[in-house]
């Protein structure tokens, strides 16, 4: 059966993701989780696109990506990311063959029935990814993800994340817009201890 086509089109907020080789976990040392953000800026420096959003766990990575009008494609952003990633990580320890497990899968933002909320949500819910794994005890303490660019102005880290649209439009400032984002985190909290689960 042929693959299907994926929607590549500017203007679009896409969550991307994807898989190590067998699932397995080959980015737990914080230098390849290091290596994987060097490359996002070595991305955003050769192409044109907005960085929203990332969360890179010990065997998968989440990517929030928005094309722009004059830039590239989500499938040419994430082939560059993906094979330069694969090359440093096998020239690194010596070793030959694929290290993805399958080409990247995405959703698009702005085609879910609640754009808005479904946003919102993802963010805590890729925030809280290394919380489930029992890595942290708060998505704000984790180094590899973005999620503090959302709730403090004055953060800073290695990669520029540019806040999208969705978020700036829930106040008139900064001050205002953390309030309604951090009621979908309880929201989220919830949901999870009504499954069963830890946060």
């Amino acid at each position: 059966m042929a693959r299907p086509l994926r929607k590549c089109l500017p203007n679009l907020t896409y969550h991307v993701f994807s898989r190590c080789i067998e699932t397995k976990k080959l980015i737990t040392d914080s230098m390849y989780k290091d290596l994987l953000v060097s490359i996002m800026k070595i991305t955003l420096e050769k192409y044109e696109f907005e960085l929203i959003f990332y969360e890179i766990m010990d065997n998968h990575f989440h990517f929030v990506i928005k094309t722009t009008s004059n830039g590239e494609s989500i499938s040419r952003i994430m082939q560059y990311i993906k094979a330069r990633f694969a090359e440093s990580y096998n020239r690194l320890n010596n070793r030959t063959g694929p290290f993805w497990n399958e080409r990247f899968k995405d959703v698009i933002v702005e085609e879910q029935d609640n754009p808005l909320n479904y946003f919102l949500w993802l963010l805590w819910y890729l925030a809280y990814n290394p919380v489930r794994q029992n890595m942290i005890k708060d998505p704000r303490e984790y180094k590899y993800g973005a999620i503090n660019w959302y709730l403090n102005i004055n953060h800073r880290s290695n990669i520029r994340i540019m806040i999208h649209e969705y978020f700036i439009n829930l106040g008139n400032n900064f001050d205002e817009r953390p309030k309604y984002f951090l009621f979908f985190e309880k929201l989220y909290k919830a949901k999870l201890n009504n499954w069963g689960q830890s946060p």
